[in-house]
């Protein structure tokens, strides 16, 4: 089971404030929210969307991929509702990765191109697909990943929550062992460490926060954008 939760957030070096939102709930479900929109729209969409997460699933008896998707759902029609009372905030939404860890199994439900990884026997990989325009890009061999960190158009998601009603939202389900470490983190971090850097700085024994090591990491190297990371570490 979970042995330690790590979890930090920062600005970054240019943005006015901090449009990232994340949660580490009593259920073991874990939250990071990425907020996008003008005049504090961003900020208003990631904190409606965490706030419901925690709502519907607090106290929660059976948290499966259904009952991750329903309240990423839920959050959606949240959002859309605060848009039709404050016309201001049209064009807000967020980013969504959640994952709840279980005994046996954990699940995750996912919108738009923050990130859940896995690692495993020193080895990272990428459980969820970004939405984005870039990413569209690289799966039709236009671009290369490392071109993808600098494309102009690098922010542009072809997915979000509180943008449309009919929200599709991915699902899976993944096994963890003793010494896995699952993190999820905003783009902030992960458009300026590479996946290599992100693996050596988890796994690498040290009694420091490793949440915190990822967003000096970033900071370090420059990042311009609000960066969050969370850490859930099943060493025992």
């Amino acid at each position: 089971m979970v042995s330690k939760v790590y979890a930090a957030t920062d600005i970054g070096s240019t943005r006015p404030m901090n449009e990232d939102s994340f949660a580490c709930m009593a259920s073991d479900t874990y939250v990071v929210a990425d907020g996008m929109g003008g005049h504090a729209a961003g900020e208003v969409a990631s904190h409606i969307f965490v706030d419901t997460v925690q709502e519907v699933l607090d106290g929660a008896s059976n948290i499966d991929e259904l009952a991750l998707k329903n309240a990423v759902l839920k959050a959606n029609d949240e959002i859309l509702q605060k848009v039709s009372v404050h016309p201001e905030y049209a064009g807000m939404g967020t980013t969504a990765t959640l994952f709840h860890a279980d005994v046996d199994v954990c699940v995750f439900a996912h919108v738009g191109d923050s990130r859940l990884y896995h690692i495993h026997d020193g080895n990272i990989t990428q459980l969820t697909k970004d939405h984005s325009f870039v990413q569209d890009l690289i799966e039709k061999g236009k671009i290369t990943p490392e071109e993808a960190r600098n494309h102009p158009k690098r922010n542009m998601l072809m997915r979000a929550v509180g943008v449309e009603e009919n929200l599709k939202v991915d699902t899976g389900r993944f096994g963890t062992s003793d010494g896995d470490i699952v993190l999820l983190c905003t783009d902030g971090l992960y458009t300026v460490v590479s996946d290599e850097d992100i693996c050596r700085i988890l796994t690498e024994e040290t009694s420091q926060d490793k949440a915190a090591l990822l967003v000096k990491a970033a900071l370090d190297a420059g990042s311009r954008d609000n960066i969050t990371a969370v850490v859930v570490d099943y060493h025992a």
